[in-house]
């Protein structure tokens, strides 16, 4: 008798936790209906847009400075030729790459993503340039994933990496 009791008992604690579990799973987490909310302000994705400028601008300038100035002091780039840490050494690399690599275009981001994360965003894509190379032009191509934070004077990169596709061997190369 005991244990049909305690049978019953157990069926219906189950029968009451297994509707309160299902509406749990259908819940949104309120950090995703941020997100959403950040995505669809139209007011953000123009400022986005406007960092994204500002970037294409700096790079078709081959402005160091300027490209620096899209990231927060304390920023952190990671990219083939090394990680440098804060906005002085990223203008470095920057200023630096100009002078060694003539970049005759820099192409737009594509199949890009942004979302939100409390105070920040984050991103990731892909990217292409052409460099005028020894033998000619060549096209390079990679992916890259940013953070971003909101500062008093818009949203600059805190986390910037950047890696590039392996090229394909020239002829010379295969010899």
């Amino acid at each position: 008798m005991k244990i049909r009791l305690v049978v019953a008992l157990v069926g219906l604690a189950i029968s009451f936790a297994l509707p309160t579990f299902a509406q749990q799973k259908d819940t949104v987490d309120p950090r995703v209906a941020q997100q959403r909310d950040l995505l669809s302000d139209a007011k953000v994705v123009d400022e986005f847009g406007q960092l994204g400028q500002k970037l294409d601008d700096a790079y078709s300038q081959k402005d160091a400075a300027a490209l620096a100035a899209l990231f927060t002091e304390d920023a952190l780039l990671v990219a083939p030729d090394g990680q440098f840490s804060g906005r002085q050494a990223i203008q470095k690399r920057y200023e630096d790459t100009f002078q060694r690599t003539p970049f005759v275009s820099f192409g737009d981001p594509s199949h890009y993503l942004l979302k939100a994360i409390d105070n920040a965003a984050w991103s990731v894509g892909e990217w292409s340039s052409t460099l005028q190379g020894e033998t000619g032009i060549v096209f390079l191509r990679g992916y890259w994933t940013a953070i971003y934070v909101h500062e008093a004077d818009g949203w600059k990169m805190r986390l910037l990496t950047i890696s590039e596709r392996p090229r394909p061997a020239t002829p010379a190369e295969t010899k």
